[in-house]
């Protein structure tokens, strides 16, 4: 299943919180921080990982990461949760995250959370619902209270269910925006988010105004830049958003993982080395 079925730029939008004004050098170097933990998300590798998993998650940890954010929703490339499970330890990789489908919360729920746990997962994100929430706000309440059900589940395992926002997720239905109106229903109880930087400016929101709003919500980040128009994510530093001041804006940042996805390089683990030293460097 393809993650990602369509981009819609929905214009030049309040952004400019986060993509203008680049942060000058602190006053006071030594408060200066970098990230403790850089993570990939394997869809930016998702060439690579279906031709050879291992080999390519042996390359992704000599780069430098740390973390790996899994891909469910890919069957994890053919490969068992056993077998995932004994190449992260071999290379000594942790997986905070999984995405997923939104129906494996339907069925067999805690058959589910218990391979996440041995994964060592902490959190499922889901990015898409099913396409009825294309016709109605209805539908993603309706799907709001299933996550807040398969939460309070996932709760007695450790684990935190959550959503992971695409580009489309902003585009207004009835005259709402459905990931408002979605992130409202849910209990921050039992579920959190992972915002996803670049998919909110394509979409036409401010990463930093939902950070602001909720400032307790996201516990997890998806990394990418965006070009000047605002249609597709680049390279990390070749576009407009000011990373340090949305770093530095993030409360307890170096508890929450953190992802690089460059979705569409032509060359993922050349792009994954060079997004990853971009990010090492990052002092905010």
């Amino acid at each position: 299943m393809k993650r990602r079925t369509f981009i819609q730029s929905l214009g030049a939008t309040a952004t400019a919180g986060l993509v203008t004004g680049r942060r000058s050098m602190s006053a006071f170097p030594w408060r200066e921080k970098r990230l403790d933990r850089i993570g990939l998300e394997l869809y930016a590798v998702r060439k690579a990982m279906a031709a050879d998993p291992e080999r390519t998650l042996a390359a992704v940890r000599a780069i430098g990461y740390s973390d790996v954010e899994l891909l469910w929703s890919f069957a994890n490339f053919g490969r068992t949760p056993a077998q995932v499970r004994a190449t992260l330890q071999n290379e000594g990789l942790r997986a905070p995250s999984a995405h997923m489908s939104a129906a494996v919360i339907l069925v067999a729920w805690e058959r589910s959370l218990e391979t996440a746990r041995m994964l060592g997962h902490q959190y499922l994100f889901v990015p898409v619902l099913t396409p009825d929430t294309d016709q109605t706000i209805d539908y993603w309440l309706a799907w709001a209270d299933r996550f807040n059900e398969a939460g309070a589940v996932a709760r007695r395992y450790d684990i935190w269910v959550g959503f992971h926002n695409e580009a489309e997720h902003m585009r207004k239905i009835d005259g709402q925006v459905p990931y408002d109106a979605f992130i409202e229903r849910l209990d921050p109880a039992v579920t959190r988010l992972q915002l996803d930087v670049g998919n909110m400016i394509i979409g036409g929101g401010d990463p930093m105004a939902y950070l602001a709003k909720y400032p307790n919500r996201y516990w997890s980040f998806h990394v990418k830049d965006v070009v000047a128009d605002r249609k597709h994510d680049t390279r990390l530093g070749a576009g407009i958003v000011d990373f340090k001041k949305f770093f530095a804006a993030v409360p307890d940042l170096n508890e929450k993982p953190i992802y690089v996805e460059d979705e569409d390089a032509p060359d993922e683990l050349a792009a994954a080395r060079a997004n990853y030293e971009f990010l090492r460097r990052l002092e905010f």
